[in-house]
């Protein structure tokens, strides 16, 4: 999801952290690709919403309150770029699609809003939606691959995925699952049109 469909700013939520919510621990447990301490935790479904939020709490300004912290938390999310909407409009009912991410109860509910605002509902775009806090296991790990591969119950040779990480590329050829990196910031239609020999998915301006 992030970083590949919907586009980031790690630097403006660690601002708001900090200057905000007085939290000076956010760059410890923030990273571009895989976060690291409680928000990895939080990430992987072994600390619950209400424990991140308290442990933040207990380090930040006086008066922050759990709805501070989901703000600042929503700030890593920039928006889905319009061509990226076309291109899944496009790829609906064409291919079979499920999103794979290492996602939060905190900020799924923002990047979900995207979606939704910008017309394509993950419940309506993609097949299975399998997020790694309700998986309970984190992409590169072998454990997060194997069982979307179980799950999804195809030949290998069906499927592509997509991911912005190389770590998680690699995680993901080494599992058994072809894997293409994409560079954020590039055209994801074109990268698209590529690997699936798809001219019907290039979309103008889509970089």
């Amino acid at each position: 999801m992030g970083g590949v469909l919907v586009d980031l700013d790690i630097e403006d939520c660690k601002k708001v952290f900090r200057q905000e919510l007085g939290y000076a621990g956010i760059d410890q447990i923030i990273d571009a690709c895989h976060q690291k301490g409680i928000y990895g935790d939080l990430e992987e479904g072994t600390l619950s919403a209400e424990d991140f939020r308290s442990i933040v709490l207990a380090e930040s300004n006086p008066g922050t309150t759990a709805e501070d912290i989901d703000r600042a938390m929503s700030h890593i999310l920039v928006g889905i770029a319009p061509h990226k909407v076309e291109l899944l409009k496009r790829m609906v009912g064409k291919y079979d699609l499920c999103m794979l991410s290492n996602n939060n109860p905190i900020c799924l509910p923002f990047s979900s809003k995207m979606f939704d605002d910008a017309g394509i509902p993950l419940n309506e775009v993609f097949r299975k939606c399998y997020m790694s806090f309700q998986m309970k296991a984190l992409k590169p790990s072998e454990a997060f691959y194997k069982a979307v591969l179980a799950d999804i119950g195809r030949p290998s040779e069906e499927l592509i995925f997509i991911d912005d990480s190389q770590k998680n590329v690699d995680g993901a050829i080494a599992a058994g699952m072809p894997a293409v990196y994409y560079e954020p910031g590039t055209d994801l239609s074109a990268l698209l049109a590529d690997v699936l020999e798809d001219e019907s998915l290039r979309v103008e301006g889509g970089c």
